[in-house]
C-alpha cells in the first residue's frame, strides 16, 4: 500500500492491477422478483472510464486546483465525480444531494460561498433544481454539469499530484449558517487509510459497505475511498433506503459477503426496533467480522443489545467495534478488533462524579453510567488535556481530546483564524501542533473513552450534565418515543429544555399531559433536575444533520423562536418569557 504519491496515482494502480473487478456494487431501493434487492456492478475499468472522461472536461476548462462541487443523489454518479475531481487535480466538495429541505439548501449555499466554488458536479436528473438553487442564492456564475451527460472534451492529462496537494474538502456537520470546510491533502487520506486498514484488520480485496451518505466523512472515507484503497469492493445502498427499511442494510451485508460495515449508534438500535424476527430469520451475519460503531456516542445498551438479538443470525461476539474519529482528522482516530469473542472495554463510573468531570467507581446504590472504549490510537497521537491552561492529564482524568499525526488536516479552509485556534493547541509547557477535538474524554489502559462535548455540555446548578444521557432517559419512559434532543437555554440559570418525537402518526387518541409530565419526573428521578420545558412532537422534528446527529443549537434556536409546533407541551413561566424575547 505504501510509494503512492497521491490518492489518484493509488487508484490508476488499482484499474492496472485489476480493471475487471467489482470496485462498486449499488443496490436500488426496490426489490426484485423475489424480494432480492436489484444490483448494478461497476467495475475498476468502467470507473475509471467514465472518470478520465469527465476530469478531461473538467480539465479544459481550468479546473486544475479550483473548488467543485459534487451534489448527486445517484451513488454511481458521485463515484464518478469524485475519481474525476482527484484525476483533474481538482478539489471535491462533497455537499448532501438536492431534496428541497431548506436548511440543506442553505447548507449548500453556504458552502458554495465558503469554499468559492467553480464547478458544480450533479446529474440529469437534478441538474435544474440545482440550477436553480445556485441562481437564486447569487452564484449562477458557477458552471453546472450532469455527470451523465458529458459533452465532448479534450484528451485527459495525468496530473502531478504530492502528499501536499488538496484531494477534498470535508466540510462538518453542524451549523447550516457557518459551514466550515476541513482541508484534506492526498498525504493526510494515504495516512488515513493506512490506519483504518490496521485498526480493523481490512485486507486487499474485501468488501465493504453500507448506506451512510458520501457527503459526510465516515460514508466517504470509510465506506468508498477505502475499499478502492484496498482494490476492494464498495457494496453500497442508499441512505433513503436503509431509512424506509433497516433490514436492507443487513440484507447487503448478509448476501454480498460484506466483512466489514458500520454505522453510527442510533443505526443500530433503529435495526433492534424495526427488524421483525421474521426478517432476522432470513439473515447470515456470520461473516460480518467487523461492525463499526462511531460518529455519535457509542452507547453500551445498544451494543449489547444488537450483539444479542443477532446473534441467531451469526453475529459473531465481538463483531461491534466502537471508534472514534472526526473530519478534522480525515476520519479515523481510535479503534481496533478485538478479535473473535473479544468485548469492547467498559467502565462502569459514579453519575455524580461524572457530572464533575471525575472518573469514580460508584458507590453502593449510587446512579452509575457505563462508557464503552473507543480503543487505542490507530495512528499517532491521542491526549487528554486541560481546556484551559493546556495541562496533559494523566490517565483516569477527563479533559479534552486533543491530536497530532499525519492524518491530521491541514485546517479549514479560508478561516486562518479558527485554524489556529483548532488546529495549533499548545500544552502548558509550549508543545504546539495539536488538533483540539472539542470533545470530552479520558484515556485509562491506553484506550480512550469519549465522555461528550465541551459544547453540548449542560450545567445546571454547577453540575455538568450531558444531553446525550437525558436524551436516553427520556426515550426509556414510553415506547411511542422516537427522536429526541435535550439543551439548556440561558437565563439567570439554565434550564433544561427536551423535544420528544412520538412515533405514533395520524391520531394521538393517547394522555398527552400524562406523558409529558411522566418525562419530567423521570428527569428529577435520574438526575435531580426539573426541566424548564417538554415538548411532545410529531415525527421528523427532530432535526438532524446529513450525517445523522441532532443538531442541538438548531433546535435550541426553533424553540426559542417559537418555530416548533408540538402536540403538547408544558413549559415553565421563565422558560416561556425567553421564547417570546427570541421570537422577537
Amino acid at each position: 500500500m505504501n510509494g503512492y504519491r497521491s490518492f489518484t496515482d493509488l487508484i490508476l494502480s488499482r484499474v492496472r492491477e485489476t480493471p475487471g473487478r467489482a470496485a462498486l456494487v449499488l443496490l436500488g431501493e426496490a426489490g426484485g422478483p423475489g424480494g432480492e434487492q436489484t444490483a448494478e456492478t461497476v467495475s475498476y475499468g468502467e470507473l475509471d472510464h467514465e472518470a478520465r472522461k469527465l476530469a478531461g472536461w473538467l480539465q479544459e476548462h481550468g479546473a486544475r486546483g479550483e473548488r467543485v462541487l459534487v451534489l448527486q443523489s445517484c451513488r454511481r454518479l458521485f463515484a464518478v465525480s469524485l475519481v474525476a475531481c482527484l484525476y483533474a487535480g481538482a478539489v471535491a466538495v462533497p455537499v448532501p444531494p438536492a431534496g428541497g429541505r431548506r436548511h440543506h439548501e442553505e447548507r449548500v449555499t453556504g458552502i458554495v460561498k465558503d469554499a468559492a466554488v467553480r464547478f458544480a458536479l450533479t446529474d440529469s436528473a437534478d441538474a435544474p433544481e440545482v440550477s436553480r438553487l445556485l441562481a437564486g442564492a447569487g452564484y449562477g456564475d458557477v458552471a453546472c454539469l450532469p455527470a451523465d451527460a458529458v459533452p465532448g472534451a479534450g484528451p485527459w492529462h495525468r496530473p502531478d499530484l504530492g502528499p501536499d496537494s488538496v484531494a477534498f474538502l470535508q466540510y462538518t456537520s453542524g451549523s447550516t449558517r457557518d459551514p466550515r470546510g476541513v482541508v484534506v491533502t492526498h498525504g493526510n487520506v494515504l495516512a488515513n487509510q493506512a490506519a483504518i486498514g490496521r485498526a480493523l484488520g481490512t485486507r486487499p480485496g474485501d468488501r465493504l459497505g453500507g448506506w451512510l451518505p458520501f457527503h459526510h466523512d465516515m460514508g466517504l472515507v470509510g465506506q468508498l475511498l477505502h475499499p478502492l484503497w484496498l482494490g476492494g469492493t464498495a457494496v453500497l445502498l442508499s441512505p433513503t433506503a436503509f431509512v424506509k427499511r433497516p433490514v436492507r442494510w443487513l440484507e447487503a451485508i448478509s448476501r454480498y459477503g460484506v466483512r466489514v460495515s458500520g454505522a453510527p449508534d442510533f443505526a443500530y438500535e433503529l435495526c433492534l426496533r424495526r427488524i421483525t424476527d421474521e426478517q432476522l430469520a432470513g439473515l447470515d451475519l456470520s461473516g460480518w467480522e467487523v461492525a463499526v460503531s462511531g460518529g455519535e456516542p457509542v452507547c453500551d445498551r445498544t451494543l449489547r443489545a444488537f450483539t444479542e438479538r443477532f446473534a441467531a443470525a451469526g453475529l459473531r461476539p465481538g463483531a461491534l467495534t466502537p471508534c472514534y474519529g472526526l473530519a478534522e482528522a480525515t476520519l479515523l482516530v481510535t479503534g481496533a478488533v478485538r478479535g473473535p469473542g473479544g468485548d469492547p472495554a467498559r467502565l462502569v463510573v459514579d453519575a455524580a462524579a461524572l457530572e464533575r468531570h471525575e472518573l469514580r467507581e460508584p458507590a453502593s446504590g449510587a446512579a452509575r453510567r457505563t462508557l464503552v472504549s473507543c480503543g487505542p490510537a490507530a495512528d499517532g497521537e491521542v491526549r487528554v488535556v486541560e481546556p484551559v491552561g493546556g495541562e496533559v492529564l494523566p490517565e483516569g482524568r477527563i479533559g479534552e481530546i486533543w491530536l497530532r499525526g499525519p492524518g491530521v488536516a491541514r485546517g479549514y479552509w479560508g478561516r486562518p483564524a479558527e485554524t489556529a485556534l483548532a488546529f495549533d493547541g499548545r500544552t502548558a509547557d509550549g508543545d504546539g501542533g495539536h488538533l483540539r477535538t472539542g470533545d470530552l474524554g479520558a484515556v485509562v489502559g491506553g484506550e480512550l473513552y469519549v465522555t461528550g462535548r465541551l459544547k453540548d455540555m449542560i450545567v445546571v446548578a454547577g453540575r455538568n450534565i450531558y444531553p446525550q444521557d437525558l436524551e436516553r432517559t427520556v426515550q426509556r419512559v414510553s415506547s411511542l418515543f422516537g427522536a429526541a434532543t435535550a439543551f439548556a437555554v440561558p437565563g439567570e440559570r439554565d434550564r433544561i429544555v427536551v423535544v420528544q418525537e412520538l412515533r405514533a402518526r395520524g391520531r394521538y387518541d393517547i394522555d398527552l399531559a400524562a406523558l409529558t409530565a411522566a418525562v419530567g419526573n423521570r428527569l428529577t428521578e435520574e438526575f435531580e433536575v426539573r426541566p424548564g420545558g417538554v415538548l411532545l412532537v410529531r415525527p421528523g422534528t427532530v432535526r438532524r444533520t446529513t450525517s445523522g446527529k441532532v443538531e442541538r443549537a438548531a433546535m435550541r434556536g426553533l424553540f426559542l423562536r417559537g418555530e416548533l409546533r408540538p402536540l403538547h407541551e408544558e413549559i415553565l413561566p421563565e422558560v416561556r418569557e425567553l421564547m417570546t424575547a427570541g421570537a422577537r
